[in-house]
């Protein structure tokens, strides 16, 4: 669903040049919730950049299915996030003048065209399978943290995007609203089919992945399977050590 093949982003040049990312590699299948973690400064936030079309990379190469975004110029690279590229934010990044059913429409209405039959009845599945049935007319300030995050989801996925990104989406939330929004997007991934790829610093928030890529200054260093929170820590730990 997406790749980045020996992505390098650098900042400054000669002796005062820094590496975000080092030759970066990595695949996200479709499908599939990936996280990715790493210590601070390992370039994760970086890499999700680049891969949403965000940032642009120094060298290397981005694909989105089949197509190269390194090769696209603004307006395209826009109309791609757009159309085919869904956003989940820790800050939830809701419109605040916009109630709950405006907001979750408003990836349609600024690409300037309404939902179709099918999609409108795609986003009633979502709003009644997510409990915001009773909420559509309330603005975010009137809903709890996990309500907002509900609705930023639900609009994420409302024009089925091919891939969704998601920046620490429960680090304004309480322990037991993230695990409730986790399980959304693990649900979202194995029912519907979603492509997911989570920057995250949180091992219980990793343990909900399917897989779990690692990355150190600046490449991917390990990645694997669904594992349990301790191992997730664990295995952190060791990384910040070496770092």
């Amino acid at each position: 669903m997406a790749r980045v093949v020996d992505a390098t982003k650098a900042y400054g040049s000669g002796g005062s040049e820094v590496r975000a990312l080092d030759g970066a590699s990595l695949d996200i299948p479709a499908g599939q919730f990936t996280a990715i973690m790493g210590p601070s400064g390992s370039g994760k936030s970086t890499l999700m950049h680049v891969m949403a079309g965000l940032d642009t990379v120094t060298s290397g190469q981005v694909w989105l299915g089949d197509t190269e975004i390194t090769r696209l110029q603004d307006a395209e690279l826009t109309l791609l996030r757009r159309r085919r590229i869904g956003f989940v934010f820790q800050s939830f990044n809701l419109v605040p003048t916009l109630d709950v059913a405006a907001n979750i429409r408003l990836p349609f209405e600024l690409d300037g065209r309404r939902p179709t039959r099918t999609q409108s009845e795609w986003i009633d599945h979502l709003v009644v399978s997510l409990g915001l049935s009773e909420r559509l007319t309330h603005r975010p300030h009137e809903l709890s943290g996990g309500q907002q995050q509900r609705v930023a989801i639900v609009r994420a996925l409302a024009t089925r995007p091919d891939l969704i990104f998601a920046d620490e989406p429960t680090g304004n939330l309480d322990s037991r609203t993230g695990r409730e929004v986790l399980a959304l997007l693990a649900e979202a991934s194995r029912t519907y089919g979603q492509s997911i790829a989570m920057v995250t610093h949180d091992p219980i928030a990793a343990s909900f992945a399917d897989r779990i890529v690692f990355l150190a200054d600046g490449r991917v260093v390990d990645e694997r399977p669904r594992s349990s929170a301790e191992a997730i820590s664990s295995y952190m730990l060791g990384l910040e050590q070496r770092a």
